[in-house]
C-alpha cells in the first residue's frame, strides 16, 4: 500500500507540524488500520514534490504541508490525532518559507547543472506555488530555469 504525496500531506495537516518520528508513528498506525505497510519512499516523494517541507523549529526539525500540496486524508486517518494523542502545532510560517526557499534554490542549481529538463519544468511550476504560499520572491530563479530550458 502506498500513499500519494497529497495523502502524506493530509496526514501531516491533521497535526499542523510534526517531527519525522511523529509522522512515522502516524503512518505506522494508519498502515496497521489499513492492514499494510507504508514505505518511507512515500514521505520522501512528498518532500521531493514540495507537498511537504522540512524546517527548523526551536526544538528540532519539523515537517509541514508544503506549497505544492493538495492535502487529502487517506482512508482511516481521521482519528489519528486522537489515537496518537498528539499535540497539534501551528507551523512557523516564516521559518517554513525560508526553508522552502533555501531548498528550492539548491534544487534549481542541481537541475540546471544536470540539464534535467523534466525537473526544470517541474521546478518552474513549483516556483509559482511557492511564491503564492510563502513570502518569497523567485523571479530570478524562474529566469534561470527559463534560460536553462531554452538552451537545453
Amino acid at each position: 500500500m502506498t500513499l500519494s504525496p497529497d495523502e502524506v500531506a493530509g496526514v501531516v495537516d491533521l497535526f499542523g507540524a510534526v517531527t519525522r518520528d511523529e509522522l512515522d508513528r502516524a503512518l505506522e498506525e494508519l498502515a496497521y488500520r489499513r492492514d499494510g505497510d507504508i514505505p518511507d519512499a512515500d514521505v520522501e516523494a512528498a518532500l521531493e514534490t514540495y507537498a511537504l517541507v522540512e524546517y527548523e523549529a526551536g526544538d528540532g526539525e519539523r515537517l509541514a504541508v508544503g506549497p505544492a500540496a493538495f492535502p487529502t486524508l487517506p482512508d482511516g486517518s481521521e482519528d489519528l490525532p486522537h489515537i496518537l494523542d498528539a499535540e497539534v502545532r501551528a507551523p512557523d510560517r516564516a521559518a517554513l518559507a525560508t526553508a522552502a526557499e533555501r531548498r528550492f534554490r539548491a534544487d534549481v542549481a542541481q537541475a540546471v547543472d544536470a540539464e534535467d529538463a523534466t525537473r526544470i519544468e517541474r521546478l518552474l511550476d513549483v516556483s509559482y506555488d511557492l511564491e503564492a504560499w510563502g513570502d518569497v520572491a523567485l523571479e530570478d530563479l524562474r529566469e534561470r530555469l527559463d534560460d536553462a530550458l531554452t538552451t537545453a
